[in-house]
Order: C-alpha cells, then sequence, then structure tokens
C-alpha cells in the first residue's frame, strides 16, 4: 500500500510541474505579441569626391617683426672737454738736522768712582731642592759623611761642616734621581723586603774612584735569599751607569764619599 501511495504522489507532482511549464511558455508568448516594434534606422547615404582642392586649413601666419632701425641722431655730440692738469705741488724742505751737542765726560768723577768701586763677594749658592716622591726610600744618616775640613783662603770648595741640612737634601735627591733609571729590583717572594746598602768614593769630576762596595744587606728571609747576591750585583751596576754624577763642584766635599746609599724597591 505505501508503494501505491508514493507512485500516486510522484505522479501528481509531475503533472503539476508539467502544467506550470506550459504556463510559462504561454506567458512569454502572450508578451511577445503585445511589445511594440522596434524601429528600422534610416539609411545614410556617402558620396567618395574624385579630385581634392589644394587648400590649406591652417590659420594665417604672424607676420615678421620689421627689424629694428637705429633712430637717427638730432644733433651733433658736444666736443670734448679739454682735461687741465692741476698746478705741481711744492717741494717740502727737509727739517735741519740738529747738531749733536758736545759732550763732556765727566772725567775725575770717573775716576772716582773706578777708586771707590769694590769688588762683591760671590753669594753661596744652593742646588734646588727636588721634591721626594711618597713612597720613596730614604738613605742612611751617614749618606754624606764628608771629609773636608779645609778653612785656608785658596780653597774654593765649602767644608763639609759648614753645609747646612737643605744643601744635603738637595745633593741626596740629585743622587736618587740619577740613579733611579738604571735601578730595577729582582723579581721573586718577599725580594721587596731585600735592601742593599752600598759605599762609594767619587772624583770631583763625579767619576767613580774604584767599585762600589757592599755595605750590609737587610730583609734576608729564606723565600728571598737566593735574591741577595742578584740584588746586590743590580745595585753596584746601577750606579756604575749613573756616573758620572752631575753635582754641584763647591759642595765636593759633602759627596766624594758616599756611604749607606740605599738600594730598595721603593727606590
Amino acid at each position: 500500500m505505501q508503494a501505491k501511495s508514493s507512485l500516486g504522489l510522484d505522479a501528481v507532482a509531475l503533472i503539476i510541474a508539467g502544467a506550470l511549464h506550459l504556463a510559462l511558455v504561454a506567458l512569454l508568448l502572450v508578451q511577445g505579441l503585445t511589445r511594440d516594434p522596434i524601429p528600422v534606422p534610416e539609411r545614410i547615404t556617402v558620396n567618395f569626391a574624385e579630385e581634392v582642392g589644394m587648400t590649406s586649413a591652417t590659420p594665417d601666419p604672424v607676420p615678421e617683426s620689421a627689424a629694428s632701425v637705429a633712430p637717427e641722431l638730432g644733433e651733433a655730440a658736444p666736443p670734448p672737454i679739454e682735461y687741465t692738469p692741476p698746478p705741481p705741488m711744492p717741494e717740502r724742505r727737509a727739517a735741519p738736522t740738529p747738531t749733536p751737542r758736545e759732550t763732556r765726560r765727566p772725567v775725575q768723577r770717573t775716576e772716582q768712582r773706578r777708586e771707590t768701586r769694590t769688588t762683591p763677594t760671590p753669594a753661596r749658592q744652593e742646588p734646588p731642592r727636588e721634591t721626594r716622591r711618597s713612597g720613596g726610600s730614604r738613605v742612611g744618616d751617614d749618606f754624606l759623611a764628608g771629609q773636608g775640613n779645609s778653612t785656608t783662603t785658596s780653597e774654593t770648595r765649602i767644608p763639609a761642616s759648614q753645609i747646612g741640612a737643605s744643601a744635603q737634601a738637595s745633593i741626596q735627591a740629585a743622587f736618587i734621581r740619577q740613579i733611579r733609571p738604571h735601578w730595577s729590583a729582582p723579581s721573586g717572594v718577599d725580594v721587596e723586603q731585600l735592601v742593599t746598602l752600598l759605599d762609594f768614593d767619587l772624583n770631583p769630576d763625579g767619576s767613580l774612584k774604584g767599585r762600589p762596595r757592599v755595605r750590609d744587606q737587610l730583609g734576608e728571609t729564606e723565600a728571598n735569599r737566593a735574591q741577595k747576591q742578584l740584588h746586590a750585583e743590580r745595585a753596584i751596576r746601577a750606579v756604575q751607569l749613573a756616573a758620572p754624577f752631575d753635582l754641584p763642584p763647591e759642595y765636593y766635599n759633602a759627596w766624594k764619599s758616599v756611604r749607606g746609599a740605599r738600594f730598595d724597591r721603593n727606590l
């Protein structure tokens, strides 16, 4: 029964679809009959010319401007003005040179001045002081012992007993300044504790009188004992390279015998 009912429904749907298609076709036919006919366009007649005229269609050109002509001069140019040079300037007369006056030489006064002139005594000059840098090593107490005690008038050098403390400090600074570039302490454990004291003598020209001698060595430990000999050799070598020393000759009695020159890491 269900199969028969489904077949009946399909037939009905098919009939309805066919009726709708027929109605659509009839509607289109009716609209085509009632529409106004499309007007036919008018015909255009075209004539072909066999002969062509040589006529230009461009506008007339602009006429050329006439060449410029210089105007004619109405009057003749005036004659040139004659140049009259000015009269020459009067020459300047040089001023007369004054005649030098004769200067009288005071013969008597000059002779009197020569008689009264006295020879000034040379002042004692001390070498300039040098600023010690912090941490620097100071030499021993008898660094400049000195041995000169001459008081005769023919001796130009100042005795060591008359040399002040400032002059001795300046001489010590001069020694350190000239030795420092040639001194380098050896490296190693506890080497900075080593101190070498040297004695040496100098000639008046600043050269060494013999080889420097080791006076003493301080700060010895088990770690730096092997560096003692090298420390002393470098100290002696520094003095030998620095010589001859540049020192004031008038203070020779103070620096001719150097005792206890101290060499350490801070020199």
